[in-house]
């Protein structure tokens, strides 16, 4: 979108702002510059005077970002008494966060393109964007020595956030960044703990054939002190508390979440469908992780106290490899497949089990770690709908979902994180299922709707996010029906919505003008909620408003990110 110099220059200066047609909330307020600011005009005025210059183009030169920064405050301050102001507190809209480059912080620990990152932050907050997501990499914090944690560039990223007024979602990433989707850098793991599989590789998720996999270590060691005499779980659990002490003055003010990594992705998942070298492709069923002899022993354990000893030797064998499809596989076939016998029941329950206990095990420290500063706790689920419409669901089963036609596995995962009071968040939102492959049931919509009656069942929050970068208005839409919640069955009394949506993600196509003005109209619909009364055509005149100051934010940032 052009912009057009009068009209910016008449906003900075002062002047008020019509809209194209006027409505109720116009005539009550002009979508004037507010009074605090025209008065800091004014003192600007008298000083550019005293010096010989034009006051409005000095103005403008001084500093083009205060008008999209007081529109941003104003517009976002009456969206939250809007929604605080609601009874029951459903249908008030849905707060959108984006979430920032993998690479925010570099491997020297310092802000990368602190320049773009400062002015893309400003072009965010200007947007209306409620706040952001950022990785926190264990692999880059304590990469030197046990202990030893550097947070310099969170120093100053969580403190240009706030500075711009913006909230920040801060992901606790125990996992290695390289080898999944989306991943366009490599972040290891700690140095120390790389040095430590490398002495014992069954300190790595393993497959049937032996595959190492080092995105996160085994759940198998979860409870044994191989990491230079302390357990995966004390690692994590200091590294949270070192988070907490280090950031104590920003939590429950700029840092609103705490969202504890459990796996590979920062999910709560096995690494079953690794795309690193090609050893996984979509949409392929992927393979079981629990070959390392850790999680073997567990295994052992286990069938030995279910009175089937013979059980405990090994995972399925014929589970078939990570681009089979479901029917290529004895054990995951529709017809008498192992996965609906009394083993595969055995199992399965075991797998998952282990799962469940790991999220079990971090999120206890985490609540006793964060009690009492005003942050809520969250953790990721993944969107995994590829095979959904089969009878044994085979992705989620390798992934350690046990959820299949005839049992749901997400009522767990959610009961689980209500006894820890923590947000539900999801990927996936933003596909339909017509979208997807069909000769391989894909169905994330079905998947996304089971997800949240589970969260309803258990009362815990549900967040959301898209799986994939889209700037398209038909996945806006998506992403708008999904996070209203409207469930497929007769819900009466219910008036629930999404508690959050974060956005993926912040690069230089987000801020290309097609692109930004299509998302900020987005962030502005979400904001009303489904309860709104507005309508439509008021806030799209608000959305394009909104577009328009703040586009010298918009090219700036989208200058500093592409050099």
């Amino acid at each position: 979108m052009a912009l057009r110099l009068p009209h910016q220059l008449g906003s900075l200066a002062g002047a008020p702002i019509k809209s194209r047609e006027p409505t109720a909330s116009s005539v009550n307020s002009s979508l004037s510059v507010s009074p605090p600011l025209a008065r800091v005009h004014k003192a600007m005025n008298l000083n550019h005077k005293a010096h010989g210059m034009n006051p409005v183009l000095a103005t403008a030169r001084a500093d083009r970002s205060v008008a999209c920064k007081a529109f941003a405050v104003e517009t976002t301050e009456e969206r939250r008494t809007h929604k605080e102001g609601r009874v029951g507190g459903g249908g008030g809209g849905v707060p959108v966060f984006v979430m920032m480059p993998l690479d925010s912080v570099t491997m020297g620990n310092a802000v990368n393109r602190r320049k773009a990152m400062r002015a893309s932050l400003q072009a965010l907050r200007s947007g209306g964007v409620e706040g952001i997501m950022i990785d926190v990499w264990w692999g880059l914090v304590e990469r030197e020595a046990p202990g030893g944690y550097n947070w310099g560039g969170y120093d100053e990223v969580l403190e240009m956030a706030r500075m711009v007024g913006l909230k920040v979602q801060a992901v606790m990433s125990f996992h290695q960044c390289g080898g999944n989707v989306g991943d366009s850098v490599t972040i290891p793991l700690p140095q120390w703990v790389v040095e430590a599989v490398d002495k014992d590789p069954d300190l790595a998720f393993t497959d049937q054939w032996g595959r190492r996999n080092h995105e996160y270590i085994s759940l198998g060691a979860d409870t044994l002190p191989l990491l230079k005499g302390r357990t995966p779980v004390q690692c994590y659990s200091d590294f949270m508390r070192a988070f907490r002490d280090n950031f104590k003055h920003l939590l429950g003010d700029t840092i609103v979440e705490i969202q504890v990594g459990m796996g590979p992705a920062g999910e709560l998942r096995y690494p079953s469908y690794p795309e690193q070298d090609g050893t996984w492709k979509f949409p392929g069923i992927g393979a079981f992780q629990c070959y390392d002899k850790y999680s073997l022993s567990s295994l052992k354990a286990a069938a030995e106290a279910y009175g089937k000893p013979e059980w405990g030797s090994t995972g399925p064998t014929d589970a078939g490899h990570y681009n089979n499809w479901p029917e290529d596989t004895h054990f995951f076939k529709k017809e008498d497949g192992g996965w609906n016998t009394e083993y595969g029941e055995f199992f399965l329950t075991w797998y998952s089990q282990m799962l469940l206990n790991h999220g079990e095990r971090i999120l206890s420290s985490a609540k006793s770690i964060f009690q009492n500063t005003g942050v809520k706790l969250s953790a990721k689920v993944a969107g995994i709908h590829w095979h959904y419409g089969t009878r044994s669901h085979a992705p989620e089963l390798t992934a350690g979902y046990y959820n299949t036609r005839f049992r749901n596995g997400y009522l767990p995962i959610a009961q689980m994180l209500a006894r820890y009071n923590a947000v539900f968040n999801f990927t996936c939102i933003e596909m339909r299922d017509h979208e997807q492959p069909q000769d391989a049931l894909c169905a994330p919509e079905q998947l996304v709707n089971q997800v949240a009656l589970a969260t309803l069942a258990s009362e815990v929050p549900l967040a959301g996010e898209n799986a994939l970068p889209r700037y398209d208005d038909y996945a806006h839409e998506q992403i708008l029906k999904a996070s209203a919640l409207i469930f497929d069955r007769n819900n009466e009394g219910e008036s629930r919505e999404m508690c959050a949506f974060t956005y993926l993600r912040m690069n230089p196509v987000l801020f290309r003008a097609e692109n930004w003005g299509r998302f900020v109209g987005f962030v502005k619909r979400m904001g009303e909620g489904r309860d709104s009364h507005r309508c439509w055509e008021e806030v799209e005149r608000e959305a394009e408003h909104f577009v328009h100051v703040t586009q010298p934010l918009v090219q700036e940032a989208a200058v500093a990110l592409t050099h």
